[in-house]
């Protein structure tokens, strides 16, 4: 009786070349390009010489233009640059992260100014905020009273952030979404100028020594009594 097929078998599918190099590219002639290179149309046997007398390959970065280019570079290295920069990149990319502020239904004005502090550093690092009310019993019924705290809450944050969500309700939970609000034209132009304003204030020149200095008043002649010769 034949064993039946493992579902979990892999099949060893080769993977498609990243670029074609050396012998892979089959165009008649190509532009070549590449250090201590003239960048000029040559046949493809000829640039695949030239590659070999420098001891690199010749890689294929754009097969659609017409004819291809290829560069003239060891090919391992030109990997782990496109490599590093990828990874440049992707550590580049700023990650939005979603920070809870939770509120009491009947919040208490410091907790709530500790709260909306909280909820300002977030937005001040790029994250948005997700301030949520919890209903709790008999509270429920005054779920009104959630809502009106909430867009209170997006209120005192209005310079800030933006709303991205209005109050939602879903089961016992009321949320708000705040999104940091990128700074307007006139905004940037206020800062520019304060800060025009502090360089030319600290390019003011200093009194000088002469002016700074106190007026010295003129040395008194130091007088002496007269003394009396004893008989």
């Amino acid at each position: 009786m034949a064993g039946r097929p493992s579902r979990n078998k892999r099949t060893n599918t080769p993977t498609a070349p990243q670029h074609r190099i050396n012998e892979q590219i089959h165009s008649p002639e190509v532009r070549i390009v590449g250090e201590d290179v003239e960048t000029r149309v040559v046949p493809t046997r000829t640039a695949l010489d030239m590659a070999k007398e420098r001891g690199l390959d010749l890689v294929e970065i754009s097969p659609n233009a017409a004819p291809p280019v290829c560069r003239l570079v060891d090919y391992s290295k030109f990997l782990y640059q496109i490599k590093k920069r990828q990874k440049e990149l992707k550590a580049k990319q700023t990650k939005v992260e979603v920070k809870e502020i939770r509120l009491g239904s009947q919040i208490g004005e410091a907790d709530y100014a500790f709260k909306l502090k909280h909820a300002a550093g977030f937005i001040a690092e790029g994250n948005k905020v997700k301030a949520t009310v919890t209903f709790r019993g008999r509270s429920f019924i005054f779920k009104d009273q959630g809502e009106i705290l909430l867009l209170r809450f997006a209120s005192a944050l209005e310079d800030v952030a933006k709303v991205e969500s209005m109050p939602t309700l879903e089961g016992r939970r009321m949320s708000i979404v705040l999104a940091p609000k990128k700074a307007t034209n006139a905004a940037k132009k206020a800062r520019a100028g304060e800060g025009q304003t502090a360089s030319v204030r600290n390019q003011s020149p200093a009194p000088s020594a002469a002016a700074a200095a106190p007026a010295t008043q003129p040395a008194t002649p130091e007088t002496t009594e007269p003394t009396t010769a004893n008989d």
